[in-house]
């Protein structure tokens, strides 16, 4: 077991799971490593103002056999009154002793920063990649899910690891179209409560982004788990997509004028993504573009409302043009993903448009004692 801290070895924790662990399997979806490295990278990413994070590779007859990543997340146990770290970026042979070598190492670096539980997969926040998958084997990842071996929460069990909750993806397809009652409730609230939608503006994209930003937060503050991103975090981790997600796909609800809710759908770029070895080259950059604009699935990624406008048909409005939109851009569909398991107020509106619950993730947690 070794502590990954030169950049050689960086590479090698960011190609161990494409090179050793997922070779061949016909649903893996390798990642841009450079967007990897900026989820990893401490002098860069805001996210590690405060936190701090440490890399780990075990070895099994002197070759790489797993990884793991141990977070302090000092906002998260501020916010929460906690004393949790987490673990994240978890990759592993099947092999049991690996496993239980990466969580000790990990456990061991938590338990002397004085943490008393270990959490996760969470890669490296809960804004982040998160969970574990344990239903749902049958399809690849859309973009920004999770994606691992089914022997994963096996390993994890045995190395003492309980359930603390978990994580549901929806499936939504343009076949499925909302009943004709859920749309006249929607266009009676948009009525009755004086609701407009409109659809992010590029042009005035940093304005729109704290908009958002502050939906985001206020809607999602009482969520388990959720620490409010700072508005660097944030803009850290979606200005990519000023160029890559079109206007009408992010829409922000307001009432009397002010904004009220939002939804934000992504197209499934792992559709293009795959296959491409997680590097855009001279010679696979065409293909790239030729793939990037015939996408055809998506990811409703988040939806919020405050809470003092929860009762009047935000949320249906939402779903409702979400689905209009990706339907008139001729999309198949989408996941909605993820939700909270107990969190009925989202997961019954979502059930009765007529999406399925197709896949299950799972937060882990085990006791440590602090050093």
């Amino acid at each position: 077991m070794i502590s990954v801290t030169e950049s050689e070895d960086l590479e090698l924790f960011l190609d161990f799971p494409a090179k050793i662990i997922y070779k061949g399997d016909p649903f893996y979806v390798q990642q841009l490593l450079n967007e990897e490295k900026k989820l990893l990278n401490e002098k860069d990413n805001p996210f590690y103002k405060n936190a701090k994070r440490k890399l780990f590779i075990a070895y099994k007859d002197k070759k790489p056999a797993g990884r793991i990543a141990a977070i302090v997340n000092h906002r998260h146990n501020k916010t929460h009154n906690d004393k949790v770290g987490f673990f994240g970026f978890f990759e592993s042979i099947d092999d049991l002793g690996v496993a239980k070598g990466l969580f000790e190492a990990a456990e061991d670096y938590l338990s002397k920063e004085g943490l008393n539980r270990i959490r996760g997969p969470v890669s490296p926040s809960m804004n982040d990649v998160s969970g574990l998958l344990i239903g749902g084997f049958f399809a690849p990842p859309v973009f920004m899910m999770p994606y691992n071996k089914a022997y994963y929460s096996d390993l994890i069990e045995k190395s003492g690891f309980k359930k603390v909750k978990d994580l549901f993806a929806f499936y939504l397809s343009v076949s499925n179209e909302p009943k004709e009652k859920l749309k006249r409730l929607a266009l009676y609230a948009k009525e009755k409560f004086s609701i407009q939608l409109r659809y992010f503006s590029k042009k005035n994209f940093e304005n729109d982004l704290k908009v958002i930003h502050r939906l985001y937060c206020e809607a999602w503050k009482d969520n388990w788990g959720f620490v409010p991103p700072t508005f660097e975090e944030f803009y850290y981790g979606t200005k990519d997509f000023k160029s890559m997600v079109p206007e009408e796909l992010i829409i922000i609800a307001q009432k009397d004028g002010q904004p009220c809710g939002f939804s934000a759908i992504i197209p499934d770029f792992n559709q293009a993504l795959k296959g491409m070895g997680g590097r855009i080259t001279p010679f696979n950059a065409l293909k790239l573009l030729y793939r990037m604009k015939r996408i055809d699935n998506y990811r409703l990624i988040t939806l919020g409302v405050l809470p003092e406008c929860r009762k009047l048909g935000v949320d249906l409005l939402l779903y409702v043009k979400s689905f209009e939109v990706v339907k008139r851009r001729g999309g198949k569909g989408g996941e909605l993903s993820w939700t909270l398991e107990d969190n009925d107020a989202i997961n019954k509106p979502i059930l009765k448009m007529g999406a399925e619950h197709y896949k299950t993730y799972r937060i882990y947690e085990k006791g440590i004692t602090p050093h």
